[in-house]
């Protein structure tokens, strides 16, 4: 009798862990477009713009303390659609980036200006510049880098 009843409970987990997964290998197969004539957006989307940039990141070297220094940041959209950036983001209100908002068509070069002012600033120095926009990868870090010093002929 012992027997019986371990045999009906092992019989019993089994049909609960059989149920669930049956549950959830029907939940995923619904969630699954195919077969149903749909394609995900991003999958069949042929305007998707691609933003790539020439360099991410720029050294400006030695900078004297209080001096704007500036770079622009090139980019190309290497997509089929056209690349919007909606904002740009530094993680410093030392450094301020100057860009367009009208769109970049495929196959089209766009820029960011990035100013860096060194006042109040010394020794090494990195900021990060993080651009938004509706390209493949929406978000895009790029950096810049430079060494202040004080300049103490005064």
């Amino acid at each position: 009798m012992m027997k019986n009843e371990i045999l009906k409970i092992k019989m019993g987990k089994f049909f609960h862990l059989f149920t669930f997964v049956l549950l959830v290998s029907v939940f995923v197969y619904s969630c699954n477009d195919s077969g149903t004539g749909k394609t995900s957006a991003k999958a069949s989307s042929s305007d998707t713009a691609i933003i790539s940039f020439s360099e991410y990141e720029h050294d400006f070297g030695i900078i004297t303390e209080g001096e704007k220094v500036s770079t622009t940041f090139t980019f190309e959209n290497k997509g089929k659609g056209p690349v919007v950036i909606s904002s740009v983001t530094t993680s410093c209100g030392c450094t301020v980036p100057k860009y367009e908002t009208k769109p970049v068509a495929a196959g089209s070069k766009g820029s960011l200006e990035v100013v860096f002012d060194s006042d109040g600033k010394n020794g090494r120095q990195t900021k990060t510049i993080t651009v938004h926009s509706n390209a493949s990868k929406p978000t895009v870090l790029l950096r810049i880098t430079g060494e202040v010093i004080t300049d103490n002929k005064q």
